[in-house]
């Protein structure tokens, strides 16, 4: 059969960009409904996505006073667009560093069977001061126990799936997602993960990502063809391409400097206090990525832009658009799927974690445009046809003794 795409739509509040819920036409406030989700969900069922993507932390984020956040609980929104769906599957992220496993895999593995085998579960380990205080810590825990305790947390989750006498999935246990490109994250990757999320703004080094994946999971015995790796991509869709440049350039002037300054911020580590928009950030404040602490994913790409462009803060934060570092494509349905499947052929990609600029009508673009596109040049399915999320990413049926 022909290598084909894999695409899930990420459901993230209003959009990825800072400023979506500005965005004329936008209700700024969908995202507290769970009908801004299922409403969501139904179209990339009827666009023949493999899934839907919720993000998570077990935290209230400082930064929604400048935007809207991820509000609801994965798995009770997941468990309505179950109800609401029949094919799309269903990715819900869950802290390993501040849940139990039992109960995890009792949650999640309930979820898969009562919607006939559609569930994953993406597994992240939660950096950052403000979730550590929210569960009465004085600071995050070490990056590399984070990572120790996420393999340990996975491994019983999966023996607790694996165990089922009663109540087994027909995809035989939720599929395994993994989330995070430092080298701990990678490590965990090749261990444990059977969807892999990354975040790349480089094709030659996305490549590579994925060739060492498949590496690392033929040493630790597993199939390396088992391995599905989709970075996360964001789209800006126009009818023309001065049309999206347009639709992209009213974005940046959306985006509230205040929460692109905190989230940049934090996602290095250091003060950006006293610097202005005109002048770049000092190299002497960055450290190597391998050494800083939180989301080393995110801090790598940060600093990659900063080390290849040396943009000034404001060119950087533009760049950025608040997103955090997933790689912005922004141009007509033909342009996108010209880089989509540019990716795809060159083996830096099994597909996409789409995050749309702005949400709905953003993926509504996407959905109505991008789609048919990458179909009509047989990149991308036109029926499903399995139900489960394993058939739909071509990963084999898990038993008690996988």
């Amino acid at each position: 059969m022909t290598r084909q795409l894999h695409i899930n739509v990420n459901i993230l509040n209003a959009g990825v960009f800072g400023g979506s819920w500005r965005f004329p036409g936008t209700d700024g406030t969908a995202s507290y409904t769970v009908e801004h989700y299922t409403a969501i969900a139904r179209r990339a069922e009827r666009a023949k996505l493999d899934a839907v993507f919720l993000a998570d932390g077990p935290s209230l984020d400082p930064g929604v006073k400048h935007r809207t956040a991820n509000n609801l609980e994965p798995t009770a929104v997941l468990a309505t667009i179950a109800a609401q769906t029949s094919h799309v599957g269903l990715i819900g992220t869950l802290s390993s560093s501040y849940n139990d496993p039992a109960e995890i895999a009792r949650r999640l593995g309930d979820l898969d069977v009562v919607s006939g085998g559609r569930v994953g579960w993406n597994v992240v380990t939660t950096a950052g001061p403000v979730a550590a205080r929210n569960f009465g810590r004085t600071g995050e825990i070490d990056h590399a126990r984070r990572y120790e305790r996420a393999a340990d947390v996975t491994a019983r989750v999966v023996d607790a799936w694996s165990g089922r006498t009663r109540f087994v999935s027909p995809q035989g246990r939720p599929v395994v997602v993994q989330a995070g490109g430092s080298r701990d994250g990678r490590w965990l990757a090749s261990r444990v993960g059977e969807v892999i999320f990354s975040a790349d703004q480089d094709l030659d080094h996305a490549r590579a990502f994925r060739a060492e994946i498949r590496a690392g999971a033929a040493e630790y015995g597993r199939d390396p063809s088992e391995i599905v790796v989709l970075p996360g991509l964001s789209t800006v869709v126009g009818s023309t391409e001065a049309e999206a440049r347009a639709r992209r350039e009213l974005l940046d002037d959306l985006l509230p400097d205040a929460y692109a300054r905190a989230r940049l911020a934090g996602q290095l580590g250091i003060t950006l206090d006293g610097l202005s928009d005109d002048e770049p950030i000092p190299a002497g404040l960055l450290t190597d990525p391998d050494e800083a602490g939180g989301s080393q994913t995110f801090y790598r790409v940060v600093k990659a832009i900063i080390d290849r462009e040396n943009p000034t803060l404001g060119q950087l934060l533009k760049k950025l658009s608040g997103g955090g570092g997933h790689r912005i494509v922004a141009g007509t349905p033909e342009q996108i799927a010209d880089d989509i499947e540019t990716w795809f052929r060159a083996g830096a990609a099994d597909g996409f974690n789409v995050m749309p600029d702005v949400l709905p009508s953003g993926f509504d673009d996407f959905a109505d445009h991008v789609i048919p596109e990458l179909q009509r040049r047989g990149l991308f399915r036109t029926e499903y046809e399995g139900t489960t999320l394993r058939e739909h990413l071509g990963l084999p049926l898990r038993g008690r003794t996988a």
